[in-house]
């Protein structure tokens, strides 16, 4: 009851007489303080993302909807608000004799010099911008994604079929279906005789997600099938893939992904950041179930959410970054 009475007062008025105060004091709006004072990545992106949506000037709130093709444009009436003088960037100046000097300064002073560089308009442009880069495109890329889920798998398609024996061929190679619709899709993780039942949860992004961790990740792919094919620890490995697409959707949908793009993606997170994410997820809970070696396949839902609890608390370290540690590579 307290939290949320002082979160009230705040945000609606302590924190901008704070901010007010501390512009006063430093001659630098609150954006410019962030884009010099943090690194790059989640610190700075979801500091500035924060100080743009809970700001009382329209302009600044509406930043973060802007389309690439206008954010030039905003930028510089954001900078104009702000009073952001746009100067020649010092750094070509004082760089050369911070390289000779730099031994015979406080290493303080020669933080405060080399910070307030970065308050300059130009560099405070660029800053922003790729915060601003980042924020609309997480925004997209959700919008992209749900697109993609909500895609139905169509016989009738030739890019489907072709995409689920593509999926089939990879993980099977030397294996000849019998025919479209046979038990044999079990052996890589389907519950039916015809997969394509097993994608109306997370439609065709499930299918584009487990193409892409075959063709990209070709030998853990194997190597995870071959566990889940485990006489006692095994589970199904197509479903309990299209089930981590949903937990990355989820994430997704809740924002908690924000810190792991913001931190690995210079720029607009695209979908093929989402399916590298979902590799990273396939990946990893192979590994914990096995660690884990769970009684049976009944106790699925436990571990589950345990390892989904663990992720979210990876989530939560701003220096996050959920990434396979070998580039992508195919057989």
């Amino acid at each position: 009851m307290f939290g949320s009475i002082w979160g009230y007062f705040y945000t609606s008025f302590l924190r901008y007489w704070l901010k007010w105060f501390i512009r006063q004091v430093t001659g630098k709006c609150e954006l410019q303080r962030i884009c010099a004072g943090y690194k790059p990545g989640a610190p700075r992106t979801t500091k500035a993302e924060y100080s743009l949506k809970n700001s009382k000037s329209k302009l600044l709130r509406a930043a973060v909807d802007v389309e690439e093709d206008g954010l030039e444009k905003h930028l510089d009436l954001v900078m104009r608000e702000k009073n952001v003088k746009t100067q020649r960037d010092p750094t070509s100046v004082l760089l050369p004799f911070t390289v000779l000097f730099i031994f015979y300064i406080d290493y303080f002073i020669w933080y405060v010099l080399m910070t307030n560089v970065c308050l300059f308009g130009p560099r405070f442009k660029v800053n922003l911008k790729l915060c601003l880069l980042q924020i609309t495109g997480y925004r997209n890329l959700f919008t992209s994604v749900e697109e993609l889920r909500k895609e139905n798998f169509d016989s009738d398609k030739v890019q489907h079929e072709e995409m689920l024996l593509k999926l089939w061929d990879l993980l099977m190679p030397g294996v000849k279906l019998e025919s479209r619709v046979t038990k044999q899709w079990g052996d890589i993780g389907f519950q039916g005789d015809d997969p394509k039942t097993d994608f109306r949860g997370m439609g065709m992004l499930g299918l584009t997600n487990l193409v892409f961790f075959s063709e990209n990740y070709t030998e853990e792919a194997r190597q995870v099938l071959s566990h889940a094919n485990h006489p006692k620890l095994g589970y199904s490995y197509a479903i309990v893939g299209i089930n981590l697409t949903e937990m990355a959707y989820s994430l997704l949908k809740s924002g908690a992904l924000k810190p792991h793009f913001y931190n690995t993606v210079s720029g607009r997170p695209q979908l093929q950041h989402l399916h590298q994410l979902f590799c990273y997820l396939v990946y990893k809970f192979d590994k914990f179930w096995v660690e884990e070696e769970p009684e049976s396949i009944m106790e699925f839902n436990h571990y589950r959410e345990k390892f989904h609890d663990n992720i979210k608390i990876q989530l939560r370290d701003p220096a996050v970054a959920l990434t396979m540690t070998d580039s992508p590579r195919s057989n």
